[in-house]
């Protein structure tokens, strides 16, 4: 095997890593799995949730901001994120689940347009929601049962069917309908533990929380448009996003990682075709929605996650 050979396969595999220690913040233990290989598996894409969708709110109507359109032959669709996060408000301070974690799948379809190094990061976040969807599902049939998710185990099958009857749940009523009410059954039923690694929600929430705000910030910055000088590339604005948000729950080994990744982003002009517009101008108004949608759910979610005293659980 040639020098050039050798260094592919030794970048393949810190990416293979990367994607499964991504939201674990740091956790060494799961290194040795890493060597062992990656099987990727075609599974069938998370269904949305059949909530009503529109990207438009009251507070919008006011301003008068343009409703975002559907974007031709792209499988990511920026309205319909800002559909599932205007939705996912609840009342002045809470986060519905189901639009929640449809958002999450947007966002995931984002990520996997960027290459397939950074698609990499988009299952372990796949994963996460996953559980989430499962310990809805298990509420549904019984509290007991909710102590036994297992997200992680051979039965592929099994996890992808309980993943597609979440689509069926009520908005009104369950232990998971929201972020709050997830936390008060967790906590009232002693599923959360703040000294051992659990699949808890609050736990999967937390993780999926961080991974937000670095998308976010990612989002800002390339809304920017400076002055003065040249535009900073997208590559540059991401790794720059990781250093100031996930970076700080990492080992070195998925930070030197992560930033490799980084490396394959496409230019900016990519982003422009993705969201259907011509200028950096038109773009930076998109992703301002976007940012200011995500940005009030992630402040609604970190406040509840906050007072619960749950921004470090292990």
């Amino acid at each position: 095997m040639g020098v050039k050979r050798k260094a592919a396969a030794a970048i393949l595999v810190l990416l293979l890593c990367l994607g499964s220690l991504w939201l674990q913040g740091g956790l060494d233990y799961h290194w040795d799995s890493c060597l062992k290989g990656y099987n990727q598996v075609n599974k069938p894409p998370l269904q949305n949730q059949p909530h009503q969708l529109s990207n438009s709110s009251e507070a919008d109507e006011t301003q008068g901001p343009p409703v975002l359109a559907l974007c031709p032959g792209q499988n990511f669709q920026v309205s319909v994120l800002v559909s599932h996060l205007l939705v996912a408000r609840a009342y002045t301070s809470d986060v519905l689940l189901q639009p929640y974690l449809s958002s999450w799948d947007e966002l995931v379809k984002f990520m996997e347009s960027l290459g397939p190094m950074v698609s990499l990061i988009s299952k372990e976040i796949e994963t996460k929601t996953a559980i989430i969807r499962q310990l809805a599902l298990l509420s549904e049939k019984g509290p007991e049962e909710e102590f036994v998710p297992d997200m992680h185990s051979g039965n592929s099958e099994n996890s992808q069917t309980a993943v597609k009857k979440f689509a069926g749940y009520s908005q009104d009523t369950g232990a998971y309908h929201s972020v709050r009410s997830m936390i008060w059954t967790e906590l009232n039923r002693g599923i959360v533990d703040f000294h051992h690694q659990t699949d808890s929600g609050c736990r999967t929430l937390l993780r999926l929380h961080r991974a937000l705000l670095w998308l976010k910030l990612f989002l800002q910055k390339l809304a920017e448009t400076p002055t003065a000088g040249r535009l900073r590339s997208p590559s540059d604005l991401c790794r720059e996003a990781y250093q100031n948000t996930l970076s700080h729950h990492h080992t070195w080994f998925v930070r030197r990682a992560a930033e490799l990744a980084f490396i394959a982003l496409p230019e900016r002009g990519f982003f422009f075709r993705l969201v259907c517009v011509q200028n950096q101008e038109e773009l930076s108004v998109v992703l301002t929605r976007v940012v200011n949608a995500i940005g009030e759910i992630y402040d609604r979610t970190q406040k509840a996650l906050e007072e619960n005293g749950m921004l470090d659980l292990p």
